[in-house]
């Protein structure tokens, strides 16, 4: 059991909350449910999960609130599980911090493969290799570490969920050359991601909330294309 991965999945509806359990006991998971956004805040702490699955419309404290939460003490990934499927929702979810969002009613091999993939990621940007063999690029007033998974600028640390690092580092370390949402979408997601290019964008605008312009570098928009790491000599 130790060496389970532990998924902590939060859904007041009981029925759907057991069929999601089953599912991925039977992938070798280890899972503990929460019906309501303070129980999972609790069980956060206590369960120390590997990844969240997260239902939006919780009683009391929402699951838009509990991703808040979660994103200022930790980068544990999180899948929000929602039956609202408007845009505004999927981009909200995704501007909180949350990893991927899939909409209700799902297909459960469909919920299995997305909880693998978001793992992998995950698990890929975490700390591996010797310190000798860092994947780094560093410019003035920015140092981005894919291996301690760490983002120094202005002399701060910044605190990134995985793919935002990853999309960061991904054009940072090709200087000046534009990439298409679709390439970019391939590169982080992967091509097992059921998404749309929106989600690049959306990734695109937090970042630049973070890490603002600076005289000798930018993210740059190549407007109808994508978005390239623009350095200025």
């Amino acid at each position: 059991m130790g060496n389970k991965q532990k998924i902590l999945i939060v859904d007041d509806d009981e029925n759907i909350a057991e069929l999601i359990s089953l599912y991925m006991t039977k992938e070798c998971f280890e899972t503990k449910i929460a019906y309501d956004g303070e129980s999972a805040l609790q069980e956060i702490s206590g369960f120390s999960p590997d990844l969240i699955l997260l239902d939006l419309m919780l009683p009391g404290i929402d699951g838009y609130q509990v991703c808040r939460e979660v994103r200022q003490k930790s980068q544990t990934p999180i899948i929000m599980l929602s039956a609202k499927g408007e845009v505004f929702d999927k981009v909200l979810g995704l501007e909180l911090g949350a990893d991927d969002y899939l909409e209700k009613p799902f297909d459960t091999k469909e919920l299995v493969a997305r909880v693998k993939a978001v793992l992998r990621r995950y698990k890929a940007s975490a700390p591996s290799a010797p310190v000798s063999n860092a994947k780094q690029v560093t410019y003035p007033s920015l140092t981005i570490n894919l291996t301690n998974y760490s983002v120094i600028y202005n002399g701060r640390t910044v605190e990134m969920p995985p793919k935002e690092l990853e999309l960061l580092y991904f054009l940072a370390a090709s200087p000046n050359r534009v990439f298409t949402r679709e390439q970019l979408l391939d590169q982080i997601w992967g091509y097992e991601y059921v998404g749309d290019t929106r989600t690049v964008d959306v990734h695109i605008k937090r970042l630049r909330e973070k890490i603002k312009d600076h005289e000798s570098w930018r993210i740059a928009t190549i407007w109808g294309i994508g978005y390239k790491f623009e350095v200025r000599n």
